[in-house]
């Protein structure tokens, strides 16, 4: 049997991010409730300023099949992360399919961290910041406006002329108001909900710049060394996390040198019941992700599902 190749362009019009929410959303129950084993991100440095990362097993109950997924991210590029996925049958191994990972692994993290952030945050929030233009800011605000109606949106990037930028076309897409800030701390002031996706190595959300209540989805830290949420603030919050492991190990807890004692509970386990997240509308709450396979999975599976249907890619037969 050849396993089918896909291109990004193939991707970007095989995957609908909406229909993956009731998949995804099991698919974090299962993964925290359930005794199966946990997936694993392992990192390396590489020659200059990137990093190669591959992320597996992939697996969820129902899906016949796991992923494993490598990329490399170079801050300085576009897109910063490249690299390919693979999927196998679970039963036998078999190549499925092997697509490019880059739309795939932004559409998943912003629906995932969008996800958190309407779990956590207060019912009545409706007005978001991002800081970070890029990819993942884009993800957060329109996965977040599809599961929300938000009044109004600021976007603060250390680059002013891309925050201008996302200002002016996310305005235009969602129809709502989105307004550049000059800093962190304006463009999160009486934010109800607020996304960071940096590539930080130091805190930008500092004591002091929340509102009572606010919550914050910070997606940036997911290798060590990166940080983008005060320690300060993470011990006084509600913090929930995907993995407990990896949150210290290499996630918004590690970042700032805190560690597993910080964590109220896993996304999953919020989601499933077993913690009631918010207790009340003054706490402030963080959701700190690292991004795991079995989400990867999730999309990956869909897009092969969908192209096997509409049948998008070329076939090859890796072992004629």
């Amino acid at each position: 049997m050849s396993t089918l190749l896909l291109i990004r362009s193939e991707i970007e019009s095989l995957l609908d991010p909406m229909t993956l929410l009731a998949g995804l959303r099991q698919a974090f129950i299962d993964y925290s409730t359930s005794p199966a084993a946990k997936a694993h991100r392992v990192r390396s440095q590489l020659p200059g300023l990137g990093t190669a990362t591959v992320l597996f097993p992939g697996t969820t109950p129902g899906v016949p099949a796991y992923s494993v997924k490598v990329h490399a991210k170079f801050p300085g590029q576009s897109p910063a992360i490249r690299g390919v996925l693979c999927l196998h049958d679970v039963e036998n191994g078999e190549l499925l399919a092997v697509m490019d990972s880059t739309h795939l692994t932004a559409v998943r993290t912003g629906l995932a961290g969008a996800l958190a952030a309407d779990v956590l945050a207060c019912k009545e929030a409706d007005t978001v910041a991002v800081i970070g233009a890029g990819v993942q800011g884009r993800c957060q605000l329109r996965s977040f406006a599809a599961l929300r109606r938000i009044h109004q949106a600021s976007v603060y990037d250390v680059v002013p002329e891309r925050a201008a930028t996302f200002a002016r076309e996310l305005s235009s897409e969602l129809g709502l108001a989105v307004e550049a800030a000059e800093s962190a701390a304006e463009a999160v002031r009486g934010a109800g909900v607020v996304f960071t996706a940096t590539w930080a190595r130091k805190p930008l959300i500092l004591a002091g710049m929340l509102a009572p209540g606010a919550h914050v989805t910070t997606l940036g830290p997911d290798e060590p060394g990166k940080a983008e949420v005060a320690a300060d603030v993470i011990r006084n919050a509600l913090f929930v996390c995907d993995d407990r492991m990896l949150a210290v190990e290499m996630g918004a807890l590690g970042g700032v040198g805190l560690g597993s004692d910080a964590i109220a509970a896993e996304l999953g386990e919020v989601l499933a019941g077993l913690h009631p997240g918010r207790t009340s509308s003054e706490q402030v709450t963080v959701y700190g992700g690292v991004g795991l396979a079995f989400q990867d999975l999730v999309a990956a599976w869909a897009i092969y599902q969908a192209a096997r249907l509409r049948g998008v890619g070329r076939g090859i037969d890796f072992i004629a």
